[in-house]
């Protein structure tokens, strides 16, 4: 089972790396404007989901204790950012603040993910 969840948990930070890896591509946009979700932002953002998911029943199926406020946390980040960027994905270009915020909000998934113990 262990080799199972690792697994999982190297694919919810290739999704993480999607998601933060187009924001931070499109930084220098973002300052002139033009800044839009590449898809790889939105594939990152569900595959995210998917394997978050996936890794809370797996944790649970192996007798594993699972914070589920932090987990519940997360989730509603998530879902956020993969609203934000599913409805503007066809945007030629995104606003600074609603950009800017979907850049916060993985930054603070990534930190709750480390540091909520």
């Amino acid at each position: 089972m262990d080799v199972l969840i690792h697994f999982f948990v190297g694919l919810h930070i290739i999704g993480i790396a999607a998601l933060l890896g187009g924001f931070l591509t499109q930084l220098k946009a973002m300052g002139q404007g033009t800044a839009r979700f590449v898809p790889g932002m939105l594939h990152g953002a569900a595959t995210m989901l998917v394997t978050g998911v996936i890794l809370v029943g797996l944790n649970q199926a192996d007798d594993q204790h699972v914070d589920n406020v932090k987990i519940g946390v997360k989730l509603a980040l998530l879902v956020v950012i993969l609203g934000l960027t599913y409805v503007k994905r066809d945007d030629e270009k995104v606003e600074k603040p609603l950009f800017g915020l979907v850049g916060l909000l993985t930054v603070v998934n990534i930190f709750i993910a480390v540091l909520w113990t």
